[in-house]
Formats: structure tokens, C-alpha cells, sequence
């Protein structure tokens, strides 16, 4: 048997079982149940909301908190910090320029006319270049002096130097000495190193480095390079173990007034004079790739030196 029910702000007849129904309806956002048990009718009030304070409600599964009935939590805005950017250490010689001239070259030999016609090199005339000297076993000076400067030009590329060759291979002639002097001067470089090994007595051994003498051109730059030639002299004993020339020099040391490199250059410059090749000793150890190699690095170390004030 069916009762009928009229309920809440609107009508609606409702189809009720006997023993028990039940069903809502809103007026003014007041919920009403009714239940029917029999005859009897009761009201029950709904529930009541939470208060926005006291929690109760669903959690927020973004923040954990509760979240009031029809209001959504905002999300935490993501922050607005911004991290400095990572910046690389430089390197020791980054803007730095090093000019590096390989004495002789492969072929000089093969044009006498052109290498012994004559330069002014500051002060007096001398030949365009030379053939260099070579060792018994005929290992040439050009080639020492140009496998010297690649691996030096390698090793302060890596340190972030700029390298001015004055030649790229051990192929060709020349250029001139004088050449040679224009192509570092007009490069600006910071400091500039032309590597020889010597051609002296048989009996006479070690290293020489030899240092301009001030005649104009070069002036502003003598003190610069005895101290340049002071940080290449003590690298070079220190890495090679060669010692201080028993037949040229004082202390490891030579003034030079006749080389145009020296007498020309605008910047702080000195020669080495890496060892005798006329000397079974020295020969032995110059012709060794590796020996090139801790040459090249007491070089490098030596401009690191002098052009950071790094020890």
C-alpha cells in the first residue's frame, strides 16, 4: 500500500513503501528529511556545516588543510626566485695573447738567395734567417724548435691564451727575422717567446736565454723581459733538469744586441736557447719527443707565471 507525502517549498508526490522511506527536499537551503515508519512521521534535521575555522570538511590534498563547502584551497603559487646563473672560472690566460716564434724553418736550406739577403734589424744588418743548426746524428734545429711550439701553443690554448705563430709548419721558408718581429709586435701580445736550441762547442752544454738590450724600439720593455727571461730560465732548470750554458752567458743568461727579434720588439720578449745539439748529452735528450713536451710545459708554466703573478 502507497502513502503520499508533500513536502518542503515545492509539492512532489512521492511513492513511499510502507514500513520505511525517506527523501530530501530544499527550501531555502534547508535540507529536511522525512521518515515514515508506519503512521508516524519524523523530522530530522541535516547535518550541520562545518565551521570555516574547526575543519571537518575534506582535505585538501594539495596543501592538507580542510576546505570549506564549495571553496577550493589555492594552490601555493611557485616561487619567483631566480638562482644567479653558473659562471665557469675562467681560465688563468683568458684575453691574454702569447706570441710564439719557432726559429729556422724546414726548408730554408733549399733558397740560400732569399734566406742570406739581407735585413735591418734595429741596430746593424744581418741575414734574412738561417738554416739552424742540426745534431750529428743530423736531427734538425727547425724541427726541435717547431714540434717545442705546437705543444706549447697546445698547452696554453688550454690555460685560454690567444697564440700568434710566426710560422704554422716546418714546410717552408722563412719568413725574415724581421717579419717575424712585426707579426708578434702587430699582434699586441702580452709577452712572446722565441724558442732555438744552439749550435755551440762540443764539449759545451746547457740552456741560454737570451735578453733584448734597450735601443728605442724596445725600451719600455727591457725590465718586463729580464723578468719574463728569469721565470723561463728557473722553469726550465726546474721541469728539464738542463743546466745554465757552461760556455755562453752568466748564470744562464745572455744580452743580445744583434738579433732583430729583440731589437724590434714592442713587447716583453726573450730567446731560448733550449740545449747544445752539438753536445752528445744534450742531443740525446733534445731529439725525444718527450723531452719536447716538459719543454713546452716549463715554457707554459714560465707565462702563466709572468703573466698572472701565479708561482
Amino acid at each position: 500500500m502507497a502513502r503520499f507525502a508533500r513536502l518542503g517549498c515545492s509539492t512532489k508526490l512521492v511513492t513511499l513503501p510502507l514500513l520505511c522511506a525517506a527523501t530530501v527536499a530544499a527550501c531555502s537551503s534547508t535540507t529536511v528529511q522525512t521518515v515514515f515508519t508506519g503512521s508516524a512521521t519524523t523530522r530530522i534535521a541535516p547535518a550541520s556545516k562545518p565551521h570555516p575555522d574547526k575543519g571537518g570538511g575534506a582535505a585538501n590534498p594539495g596543501t592538507g588543510s580542510a576546505d570549506r563547502p564549495g571553496h577550493t584551497t589555492p594552490a601555493k603559487p611557485a616561487s619567483t626566485t631566480t638562482r644567479p646563473p653558473v659562471v665557469a672560472p675562467s681560465l688563468p690566460l683568458t684575453g691574454k695573447v702569447v706570441g710564439v716564434d719557432p726559429g729556422h724553418n724546414g726548408l730554408n736550406y733549399t733558397d740560400p738567395s732569399f734566406i742570406n739577403h739581407l735585413i735591418w734589424n734595429g741596430r746593424n744588418w744581418e741575414t734574412c734567417n738561417t738554416t739552424g743548426t742540426e745534431t750529428d746524428g743530423g736531427y734538425t734545429e727547425a724541427q726541435f724548435n717547431f714540434n717545442v711550439a705546437t705543444y706549447l701553443a697546445a698547452d696554453l690554448r688550454a690555460e685560454g691564451a690567444e697564440i700568434v705563430l710566426t710560422r704554422h709548419n716546418n714546410d717552408g721558408v722563412g719568413p725574415c727575422v724581421t717579419t717575424r718581429a712585426a707579426i708578434i709586435d702587430h699582434s699586441h701580445a702580452d709577452v712572446a717567446i722565441a724558442i732555438h736550441a744552439d749550435g755551440g762547442p762540443a764539449d759545451g752544454r746547457g740552456v741560454a736565454i737570451l735578453e733584448p738590450v734597450a735601443d728605442g724600439p724596445n725600451d719600455h720593455v727591457i725590465a718586463a723581459s729580464q723578468k719574463f727571461g728569469h721565470d723561463v730560465l728557473e722553469s726550465y732548470r726546474s721541469l728539464t733538469g738542463m743546466p745554465d750554458s757552461t760556455y755562453d752567458g752568466t748564470d744562464g743568461v745572455v744580452f743580445r744586441d744583434n738579433l732583430a727579434g729583440l731589437n724590434l720588439t714592442t713587447v716583453p720578449e726573450v730567446f731560448i736557447e733550449s740545449g747544445n745539439m752539438r753536445n752528445a748529452i744534450d742531443a740525446a735528450r733534445l731529439v725525444q719527443p718527450s723531452f719536447q713536451r716538459l719543454a713546452a710545459q716549463a715554457l707554459a708554466q714560465a707565462i702563466t707565471r709572468f703573466l698572472t703573478g701565479r708561482t
